[in-house]
Parts: C-alpha cells; structure tokens; sequence
C-alpha cells in the first residue's frame, strides 16, 4: 500500500511539474537577431537557429548563403503554452522584422531571408492567418505582408558557432549596429514579457 502511494504522489508531483510545451518555427531575416529577441521572452524555454523550407538535407551555413537551398535561416523556439500563446509569439515576430519586404532583411538580400511561418499542425495555422489578417486591417504597415505561412517538414540545427551568437559576440559590429538597437526597440515594446533577469 506505501509503495502504491509512493508511485501516486510521484507521479502527482512530476505531472504538477510538467510544462505545456510547443513548438514554433520562424524565420525573420538573420537568425541571429531573431534568437537573440525569443532568448529573453518570458515563457520561451529554448531557442536553436537553423534551417528549414528548403530541399537540400543537412545543409551547410555557407549553402544556405548561397540562397540556391530553398532553405530560410530560421529560429526553432521551444514554449510553453501555459505563460505564452503561439499568438504573442507572432506579435512579437512581426514586431520585431519587417513582413513587408520579399526576400530581405535590411542588407541581408535573399530567399534564405524571407518572412516565413513554418507551421506545426493546423491549429497553428489558423492562429498565423488570423495574426496576418488582423495586422493588415489595423494596418500596421503601409505595404502588404508578404510572410509565408507554409507547412513544416526538417529543421536542420546551425553549425555550434551560431548558437547564442548576440551575447557571445556583443561587440562584432553586426551586433552592435543591427541586434543591439533591434533588442532594444524589443525590450521597450515588450517589457512586461520578458524574463527576470534574477
């Protein structure tokens, strides 16, 4: 009987431990900027920048460069749906790169580039197209949203060198001149959604 109740209040325990966890894939430009943004945001249990949309397999950083991969640099973000919806993952996306211009970024030119949702079932994809139809009738923005909402396939993990590359590389100039004042725009928009930094 104490062993029975053992197991129950074990697995009570591991249960009231146990997160609501999602995925959400994302591509906004330079993945570095896009990881270095979800890294902070309060709920957001994983970040890993890669590749994905593409149909070359295992595909290199300098292949996807190449922008002949189909590939997009994206960011893979683990959540948890308990402390934050997939919808205010999507605010933040399109708050923080521009879904109005095909292929680019800023000076980053490419389909490895482009505004992209990769998503994980139908319920995702519902959310996507409602999040793009209610940016267009606020009308946000004064051109039109050009994001792909497409279904997703493989995500291909970047090489060791990109993973947390902002706070690895504060001061390389792409930092300092791009991520730092994007990261900053973020922080004061999304205040009250990002993490301590207890």
């Amino acid at each position: 009987m104490k062993t029975l109740l053992l197991i129950i209040l074990t697995t009570i325990s591991i249960t009231g431990m146990a997160k609501n966890l999602e995925k959400a894939t994302l591509g906004g430009g330079c993945f570095w900027c896009t990881e270095a943004v979800y890294l902070e945001l309060k709920g957001v249990t994983d970040v890993k920048p890669g590749y994905s949309g593409g149909d070359v397999k295992n595909p290199s950083y300098k292949e996807v460069c190449t922008g002949t991969t189909g590939h997009a640099e994206v960011v893979q973000i683990t959540f948890d749906a308990d402390v934050i919806s997939f919808s205010e993952i999507l605010e933040v996306f399109f708050m923080t790169h521009d879904p109005t211009t095909l292929n680019r970024q800023g000076n980053d030119v490419g389909t490895q580039y482009r505004s992209v949702i990769f998503y994980h079932n139908e319920k995702q994809k519902e959310t996507a197209e409602k999040v793009i139809q209610l940016f267009k009738q606020e009308e946000v923005y004064d051109k039109p949203i050009v994001t792909e909402v497409a279904p997703f396939d493989k995500f291909y993990v970047a090489e060791d060198y990109h993973l947390n590359y902002y706070n690895r590389n504060k001061s390389q100039g792409y930092c300092q001149y791009i991520i730092t004042p994007k990261l900053e725009k973020f922080r004061k928009i999304f205040k009250d959604q990002l993490k301590s930094k207890d």
